[in-house]
């Protein structure tokens, strides 16, 4: 099964140049001038109250025909927009302000083709997602850049530092959602045979050392397991026999997050799916290979239309779960498709394999960020998609500005 998934993975792009319509030219990452994002002023808010649920379906009050008839948002619209807040470990939060520089908003081609529309589900048909069970997939690219978020979702690694996944994971329009206070990433690591176990020798902890000190006797029932814990050990151990290979995770604290203002309500009158994305800085940097961002082509720029994320979905826990599928439909800033997903795996990066400019090799970049399941408006009619937020260049122009500090590196995308 893992062979065929490589070769799925490596073949996709190569059959979508197949259909006798299209060149191997027009699957090429064009760059784009960016628009520049400036930092006008940074002012302290008060902290939030961190009180919110974590909702990982949402209701989206516009819809496919909604969204083709939004208004091209004026400069002052997207200043407002794209000022951003700041959360840090502490509790303390900061708005930023921002002025942006040659922007000129522009409508997204939204001619296509689209499918039958389908009643409430997540898994559309046959499931056809796949669980990366072999350790030379799962810890390595591009699967190794899938992180979990510890309120529930999954993200994705776009630089040594930062993680990309969705606003509504860790903000619910109103408030941050209870968990984001101590927010950590997981990054995927095997586990070993054993894990778990106390190596002979090992150090002690601080807690044994100065148990030790005070009562020899206390720190000795303290290192010696209950009989309880011995039941557990010995059948986790068990567990751990048949599942070598399967994903554990490396925690790490998150700094500070960024959530554009677009996202919160009053601001748009509603949440507004168009700012579900959010950027996490970690407090430690990681050492593995990252996915960089690239600007969202259009359908037909796309080789047979395909998209492709990995996350962890809940329905398969511990496990890593790749899907790919065609878009059905898009509009200026969201990708309406039915790859198979469950609660889990909203925040996922959604990334696209295309040409390199001027060379014959294919680079995977992040072109939109998974929003997850949502009812959408369409004719007056509620009706349901798996729904994804697309790296626009005004959205590339601000998470590049927030994981290099300054838009020197951000020019092209």
């Amino acid at each position: 099964m893992e062979h065929m998934l490589l070769l799925l993975i490596i073949f996709i792009p190569i059959l979508g140049l197949s259909n006798g319509t299209e060149t191997e030219q027009d699957f090429t990452w064009h760059l784009k001038k960016i628009p520049q994002i400036v930092r006008e002023r940074t002012f302290s808010l008060d902290s939030p109250k961190f009180e919110a649920k974590t909702k990982l379906e949402l209701n989206s009050v516009c819809g496919i025909e909604c969204q083709r008839k939004l208004p091209v948002p004026s400069l002052s619209d997207l200043k407002s927009l794209l000022s951003y807040e700041t959360v840090f470990e502490n509790g303390t939060r900061t708005l930023t302000e921002v002025s942006v520089l040659g922007a000129v908003p522009g409508p997204a081609a939204n001619t296509t083709t689209r499918r039958p529309l389908r009643r409430k589900r997540q898994i559309y048909g046959t499931d056809s997602r796949f669980s990366i069970y072999d350790k030379r997939f799962m810890t390595n690219f591009p699967f190794n850049t899938a992180v979990k978020i510890s309120t529930g979702c999954s993200g994705i690694l776009v630089s040594p530092k930062h993680v990309l996944t969705a606003a509504h994971c860790l903000h619910n329009g109103k408030d941050y959602v209870k968990g984001s206070k101590r927010l950590r990433v997981g990054l995927m690591k095997t586990k070993s045979r054993g894990s778990g176990r106390k190596r002979k020798g090992a150090k002690r902890s601080r807690r044994e050392i100065s148990a030790a000190k005070e009562d020899p006797k206390a720190a000795t029932e303290l290192r010696r397991p209950s009989k309880g814990d011995e039941r557990k050990q010995r059948g986790s151990g068990r567990k751990q026999g048949t599942s070598d290979g399967m994903p554990s995770f490396q925690w790490t604290r998150v700094k500070s997050t960024h959530i554009p203002k677009g996202w919160f309500k009053g601001v748009s009158g509603d949440i507004a799916l168009d700012y579900d994305y959010a950027v996490l800085e970690l407090k430690r940097p990681h050492k593995r290979k990252y996915m960089e961002l690239g600007i969202s082509p259009t359908i037909k720029m796309m080789p047979g239309s395909m998209i492709h994320f990995s996350g962890f979905d809940n329905d398969r826990s511990g496990q890593l779960v790749y899907r790919f599928c065609s878009i059905s439909d898009e509009s200026n800033d969201l990708f309406y498709q039915y790859c198979d997903a469950e609660p889990g795996s909203t925040g996922s990066g959604i990334y696209l394999r295309l040409k390199e400019p001027n060379k014959k090799k294919w680079k995977r970049k992040i072109i939109a960020v998974y929003s997850g399941h949502q009812w959408v408006d369409i004719n007056g009619e509620q009706q349901d998609y798996n729904v994804a937020v697309r790296i626009t260049p005004l959205k590339y122009a601000q998470i590049c500005f927030w994981i290099h500090g300054n838009d020197e590196n951000c020019t092209q995308g």
